[in-house]
């Protein structure tokens, strides 16, 4: 249980509710059908469930292989920064070749479910796996690593969808541009408090390249297009109120998150960070997704 607890603290495991509730609406924008009927899920219970869980699965393989890729790239840098130091691989809880086997193991997974599901999701696994891995390369040669990080979560409603239908669709994509706004937004947040050892260390970074003002500027910007991207997806989807409700709640949370921190306070970073964005992501797929199933 200790080496259980380890590992899910390597990963990060509760920052899942960042993406995951992405991926049940697409899943869910799929299952229901445009009309509104069940047809995926009455007509074929069983198959539902099975792709459900499949879907989890891969969602969970691939951000797993993803942070501990992260943590494996990082660890020097995060055995220099006192703030990481105390991270499971400096600090010499979970060895850096254990890690990496962790990497291997979980992309296979994730390669593997992808099979199980479809031709298309197969297919499209090792470009997934390139985006999600990949990310952790960028902080070192751009400041745009925050919108690699966007991307690579926005792939969960997206390919929640592929993984049902099979085909591209204009709305789950709207709702991927929302998460690569919202997730690169929080993410410039959070990059706050290292903006002096990103630059000690020659790291990449919004804050470090233009100063605490500026990058929560950026940052604000970015949740503006967020907000954007999901008012987009309401009309586009012609969603009732109950969407509209999630989308006052995701909004006011990126509202609140942002006027809680500022250039002189970092202090309710982490309050910004988990608390906001946990009840923005929770709140709004509930809301949408009970929305789908009353139309």
């Amino acid at each position: 249980m200790t080496a259980i607890r380890n590992y899910l603290s390597l990963i990060k495991f509760s920052h899942t509710i960042f993406a995951m509730p992405f991926a049940m609406i697409g899943f869910f924008l799929a299952a229901t059908g445009a009309t509104g009927y069940f047809g995926f899920l009455t007509q074929d219970y069983k198959s539902a469930i099975l792709k459900f869980i499949l879907v989890i699965l891969c969602m969970v393989f691939a951000r797993s292989a993803a942070m501990a890729f992260n943590r494996y790239l990082d660890r020097h840098f995060d055995a220099k920064n006192p703030r990481t130091a105390i991270r499971e691989i400096p600090a010499g809880i979970i060895s850096a070749d254990k890690a990496l086997l962790f990497t291997i193991f979980n992309s296979l997974l994730f390669v593997a479910t992808c099979y199980f599901i479809n031709a298309l999701c197969f297919y499209l696994s090792p470009v997934a796996l390139l985006v999600v891995l990949g990310y952790s390369f960028t902080k070192r040669f751009t400041a745009l690593c925050h919108l690699v990080l966007g991307l690579g979560l926005s792939l969960a409603p997206i390919g929640a969808y592929l993984a049902v239908t099979g085909q591209f669709d204009w709305l789950p994509i709207l709702f991927s541009f929302a998460v690569i706004f919202w997730v690169s937004g929080f993410d410039i947040i959070y990059a706050l408090q290292d903006e002096d050892f990103d630059r000690s260390q020659q790291l990449h970074s919004i804050p470090a390249a233009l100063g605490r003002a500026k990058a929560l500027f950026v940052s604000r910007l970015l949740h503006l297009l967020s907000a954007t991207s999901v008012i987009i997806a309401g009309i586009y989807g012609e969603f009732g109120w109950l969407y509209w409700a999630g989308v006052a709640v995701f909004t006011g949370m990126l509202i609140y998150q942002q006027s809680i921190v500022s250039k002189d306070d970092l202090s309710r970073v982490n309050i910004a960070f988990m608390t906001a964005n946990g009840i923005a992501s929770v709140v709004f797929s509930i809301l949408v997704i009970t929305d789908l199933f009353l139309r």
